[in-house]
């Protein structure tokens, strides 16, 4: 395998005078993650499409797996598994009849197909359901075979699309299992995703795309110390006191503050420590304002992607008619 399964460098892609991507370069090596990051309209799923083969870029060039996308795709697709946004199975067939067809598909013979599709069922804790319908399955249960049928062919790039979208908390937490256990076999991975929390938890790197554009690019630790080494938060106990707090947040600090009305919180980077916390706690006390929290902690992931992007991952900008996101 090559050292950088993912080389992609100044990747233009328009829809009409809509620019998708505007000449972004990627690079991820062997048996990483990279987690892309964007609101809707960024340009991730455009990536993916580019790097799978399914579109081709105005502009730039990429390698996957040692293969040109554009002029070796069939070579691509041997050695690539995808895992869209949507499922890609049968619901008319049972869970083993799925990854069996998939597997000749992949030209393995009945009895090898077979073989695969039950491993890959006891792997991806669905042994119980192989038999039965799949349209039947829940959600989780259903990206789970989605995500065992892009292995059918032990690929060596995995291209994840979004993988967790919909998924409640336990079927997020055991799929991202299934992730670490494809990771201790070898397997590079480079997902979009738009749940904070998953970068965090999976990837190596993050790269955050946002207008089709490369705006910032590290693992988690590195992205939060450029909003700032602290944050001060601070939680009222009346919403509708909630912009004097942050007035006075921002005044304390001489930084730009980010206010939430859902949970009553506004929250500011400081270089001042625990002094500054004092500070805000003096002032918030003078201005007679309730306060639920006061603290003092690094920035989440969340912060730092709406410092950067001006909004939050899940903003639902809509997608243009081609379906770029």
């Amino acid at each position: 395998m090559a050292a950088c399964p993912i080389e992609a460098t100044g990747l233009v892609k328009r829809y009409g005078e809509k620019v998708a991507l505007g000449g972004i370069d990627l690079s991820v090596p062997a048996g990483t993650v990279t987690a892309v990051l964007g609101p809707n309209g960024a340009g991730k799923t455009t990536a993916v499409r580019i790097l799978t083969t399914l579109s081709e870029p105005d502009e730039g060039s990429a390698t996957v797996a040692g293969f040109d996308v554009m002029k070796d795709p069939t070579e691509v697709r041997r050695r690539i598994g995808l895992a869209a946004q949507d499922a890609t199975v049968d619901p008319l067939l049972t869970g083993f009849e799925n990854l069996v067809m998939i597997g000749e598909l992949h030209q393995l013979s009945r009895k090898e197909a077979k073989v695969r599709a039950g491993e890959l069922l006891e792997e991806f804790s669905l042994a119980d359901a192989g038999g039965r319908v799949s349209g039947g399955y829940s959600g989780g249960m259903r990206r789970r075979l989605d995500l065992a049928a892009t292995l059918v062919a032990n690929p060596e790039v995995l291209f994840l699309d979004e993988p967790t979208t919909g998924l409640d908390p336990r079927a997020r937490n055991e799929l991202w299992a299934v992730l670490d256990t494809l990771l201790d076999h070898g397997t590079t991975i480079l997902l979009t995703t738009q749940y904070l929390e998953e970068a965090d938890r999976l990837a190596n790197d993050i790269v955050v795309v946002d207008h089709g554009q490369i705006i910032a690019q590290g693992d988690a630790r590195s992205l939060k110390r450029q909003v700032g080494g602290d944050n001060i938060g601070v939680t009222v106990t009346q919403v509708e006191r909630l912009g004097e707090a942050a007035q006075v947040l921002g005044r304390v600090t001489g930084t730009a503050v980010v206010e939430d009305p859902s949970t009553r919180s506004a929250v500011a980077p400081t270089e001042a420590g625990v002094s500054g916390l004092a500070d805000v706690a003096r002032a918030l006390g003078e201005a007679g304002i309730g306060v639920e929290d006061l603290s003092l902690r690094q920035p989440t992931l969340d912060e730092v992607f709406l410092t950067l992007t001006g909004s939050p991952a899940n903003d639902e900008t809509p997608t243009d008619e081609d379906g770029a996101r």
